[in-house]
């Protein structure tokens, strides 16, 4: 239990940035959606983010896990020479994208129909290299055990984007309806959604400043070719797998203005479909704080004798709190959907679709330990290029007759699919005997729950409200009484002994 409180620890701490951060961020969406001119102009949002998730697993190709895997073997005598020389790799292929990107900015804006705004491009190519380098950081932060300087990066970096975003679509306009004269040398009021990236252009190079302690004990290294030829070939599968993973959350969004005929249609159906992805999000959020404490974690714990009792418990927790989380976002529905313009309600039906489908990517991610434990990574290429297929394929089909609620099917499909391939074969090359009866117990009385709760037709709000609040209670009982011994909890359990 004692490796379950430390994961429980640093998923809290980590959670600080990444859970509380996303969800900081979060709360741009309400601004976005009520201050941008157009549901179309959230769509630009939505679609060069997805372009920017996409290219940041290129520009890491796989290097993060490589990291975690090379610089805990038992062998390595000089775990600073792993850092130095992935430091060095990413640092070229980074800058090697921004000058390409720079160099062909025109022919690339015209063909994501950018063209009156290359600009956009730009600044975006420039956060993803930046963003791609400060990846490994970010990790030998992790790997130092390190949560509250990690944590304290990621919010100030939040927090400096927040007030940015915040100062250029709503406070910079106001100045400029009253004393124009004060800010237009600087400020354009016509450029809208363009400070979005602006905003975020300048909280990269924050970032990157920040992290500058971390960045030199690396750059003091030298490179090792030879070291850093096996950790490309242990990481090139992880890259397919990344492409093919991330292809699964975004594809949808690259891919749906191509379509449709009418592109200002499509922008701004996508960009109703981004908002309400966002209220999901919740999920994702959960699942990335836990990846940042897991990886390291599993990497560690494979040195000791107890590991998969370790990866069992770290499973079921995951699938309890991950169930919590989709009863509680879809309970408290009717208050969250007003973090959204009224108009974008429309799309709040891919919302428990995408969730789930979250919830299978967040087992499937623990699932696979067993392929990056013995080194067989290229299973978790096929396993994501197999989900990715599914993905475009349903899309394609189906987008331009459904519209968005396809994109959240394919998602759902694809990660369902990628979850029990690991799980069949993972069974077959590296068998951890995870507790599936207690995963079918709770995913049961949950699915119950998520009926009884939504089912019955409730007009008022309040006593809607106040009757799923009942449900979701009864369901924490029933895992404290069944599974959660409170006492057992870091922190929380030091107040219940008392």
């Amino acid at each position: 239990m004692a490796g379950m409180k430390r994961l429980a620890k640093d998923t809290a701490i980590y959670g600080v940035s990444s859970i509380i951060g996303r969800f900081l961020n979060w709360l741009l969406v309400p601004m976005y959606t009520r201050v941008l001119t157009s549901t179309g102009e959230y769509g630009v949002v939505t679609e060069l983010y997805a372009w920017t998730a996409l290219l940041l697993i290129i520009l890491t190709y796989g290097m993060e896990t490589g990291f975690f895997r090379f610089i805990n073997k038992k062998e390595e005598k000089e775990p600073m020479r792993v850092y130095g020389s992935i430091l060095y790799s990413l640092a070229f292929t980074s800058s090697l994208f921004f000058v390409l990107i720079l160099c062909f900015l025109n022919p690339v804006s015209n063909a994501l129909s950018y063209s009156d705004h290359p600009e956009y491009i730009g600044m975006m190519a420039g956060i993803v290299a930046l963003d791609a380098f400060c990846c490994l950081p970010f990790a030998y932060l992790r790997y130092q055990n390190r949560p509250i300087r990690f944590a304290a990066i990621r919010l100030s970096s939040i927090g400096l984007n927040i007030f940015l975003n915040i100062f250029f679509l709503i406070i910079c306009p106001w100045i400029y309806e009253r004393q124009p004269e004060w800010i237009e040398w600087f400020y354009n009021a016509e450029y809208g959604v363009g400070y979005v990236f602006v905003a975020n252009v300048i909280t990269t190079l924050f970032t990157f400043i920040l992290l500058l302690p971390e960045i030199m004990p690396g750059l003091r290294q030298k490179m090792n070719f030879p070291l850093l030829k096996q950790i490309l070939r242990y990481s090139f599968p992880i890259l397919i797998l990344g492409i093919a993973g991330v292809l699964n959350q975004s594809i949808d969004k690259i891919l749906f203005k191509f379509l449709f005929e009418d592109k200002e249609y499509a922008a701004a159906q996508l960009g109703i479909y981004g908002a309400c992805f966002k209220i999901a999000v919740v999920m994702v959020m959960f699942i990335q704080a836990f990846r940042y404490a897991y990886e390291p974690f599993i990497f560690a714990k494979n040195k000791d004798t107890d590991n998969k009792k370790s990866y069992i418990e770290a499973m079921k927790y995951f699938i309890i709190f991950a169930l919590v989380i989709f009863l509680a976002v879809m309970f408290y529905l009717d208050i969250i959907k007003r973090f959204v313009s009224p108009d974008y309600y429309s799309g709040l039906a891919v919302v428990p679709i995408v969730m789930l489908g979250e919830l299978f990517f967040g087992i499937y991610f623990n699932l696979s330990i067993w392929y990056k434990l013995t080194d067989q990574t290229k299973w978790g290429a096929y396993f994501s290029i197999i989900g990715c297929t599914i993905t475009v394929i349903i899309i394609v089909l189906f987008v331009p007759r459904f519209g968005f609620m396809a994109c959240a099917w394919a998602s759902f499909v694809s990660n369902l699919l990628m979850m029990m391939l690991s799980y069949f074969i993972g069974q077959k090359k590296f068998p951890v005997a995870y507790d599936l009866r207690s995963a079918f117990v709770y995913g049961s009385i949950a699915a119950i729950c998520y009926v009884a709760g939504t089912l019955p037709s409730i007009e008022s709000v309040p006593l809607r409200l106040l009757y799923r609040s009942i449900i979701l209670i009864l369901f924490l009982i029933f895992i404290i009484k069944r599974d959660l011994p409170l006492s057992e909890i870091p922190v929380i359990g030091r107040y219940f002994q008392k």
